[in-house]
């Protein structure tokens, strides 16, 4: 494995939204896990498979790590020795109690107020504003049952759960405030996992969650954890913009077509072939099948989506013409 300083990676997100990298509470933890690093590396966001498990993930080269591999990515730079921030912090009891419980008790609260608690206006806006409305909404409800799954959540016990995933969210805010007190991180004088993990969860609860928001008003509570995320929002995030975003598919290669003009072209017409040489077939990586095959299933559910929309239009309309000809009926023997 290369060294970190000399990788050349490029973090894949969702969109940016909200004011922030990306809103995703998988993703805005990374970047600033990079950012905590030292790390430099390209951002890009992907949006046309929001709902991927794959996301977040970083490639060099031929190396890359998916947020389902190994526990996620920050796993995953950990282990193989690219980026590790926990090496001072991870056989100390409070610290690993900590981390637990945010990633547990506060992303679970969050996954509830993003998905149960709130209307889709904000998830639309992180995950599928780019996408055709059936596909987006289609999508939506599917994350809102994984969610209620997830969290145990039933008609039944809806009430209670509720009350209980904001009793655990109060509990943790309150932990995490006694250990900070007034200084700049939540464990010595340098960040960790733990403060990328908690960094993304409190800027997204901050900033992308309406003013409504029970868990907003929560951790609204406690000042020390909101002057500590505005610090580092404003150390960290300084230097990014929403141009410096790019779109994942523009990461890909151009296509040559032609060779380039201030290429000079060598020998006369006797290099040209009336017909063309077929070039050896390069055998598909597995991760442009599946990308070939997600397409497919994408472009299908555009068609059968505008099929339905078609049949539905349609048959209203037949309706209204049958009733319009019985009334003609009924004035004409009346």
């Amino acid at each position: 494995m290369q060294k970190s300083s000399e990788l050349n990676l490029t973090l894949f997100t969702t969109k940016p939204s909200f004011g922030l990298p990306t809103s995703c509470p998988k993703c805005l933890p990374l970047f600033f896990y990079l950012k905590f690093s030292g790390i430099s590396f390209d951002f890009c966001y992907n949006s046309t498979f929001p709902d991927s498990d794959q996301i977040p993930f970083v490639e060099s080269g031929s190396y890359v790590a998916y947020n389902n591999e190994k526990g996620g990515v920050i796993n995953c730079l950990r282990d193989d020795g690219i980026a590790d921030l926990d090496s001072d912090f991870s056989t100390i009891p409070e610290w690993i109690s900590a981390k637990a419980m945010v990633g547990s008790w506060l992303m679970d609260a969050l996954a509830y107020e993003l998905w149960v608690a709130s209307d889709k206006s904000c998830t639309q806006t992180i995950y599928f504003s780019d996408l055709p409305w059936p596909i987006g909404s289609i999508l939506y409800y599917k994350q809102v049952q994984a969610a209620k799954r997830h969290l145990g959540i039933t008609n039944e016990n809806a009430q209670r759960m509720e009350t209980e995933i904001y009793r655990r969210a109060n509990q943790a805010y309150a932990a995490l405030s006694t250990q900070l007190g007034e200084d700049s991180f939540l464990f010595g004088n340098r960040p960790s996992s733990l403060d990328a993990v908690f960094l993304g969860h409190a800027l997204i609860t901050l900033q992308a969650l309406p003013e409504t928001s029970v868990l907003k008003s929560k951790i609204l509570e406690y000042s020390n954890l909101t002057n500590y995320a505005e610090k580092l929002s404003a150390q960290f995030l300084k230097d990014f913009s929403v141009e410096s975003a790019l779109p994942a598919w523009s990461k890909a290669p151009p296509f040559d077509g032609q060779a380039s003009s201030s290429t000079p072209k060598q020998g006369g017409f006797s290099n040209w072939s009336a017909k063309p040489k077929n070039e050896p077939k390069k055998e598909r990586t597995e991760e442009e099948k599946k990308f070939r095959r997600r397409a497919k299933y994408f472009l299908a559910a555009q068609f059968i989506s505008v099929l339905v929309f078609l049949s539905l239009f349609s048959g209203s309309d037949v309706g209204q013409l049958e009733l319009d000809e019985d009334d003609d009926s009924a004035d004409y023997v009346d």
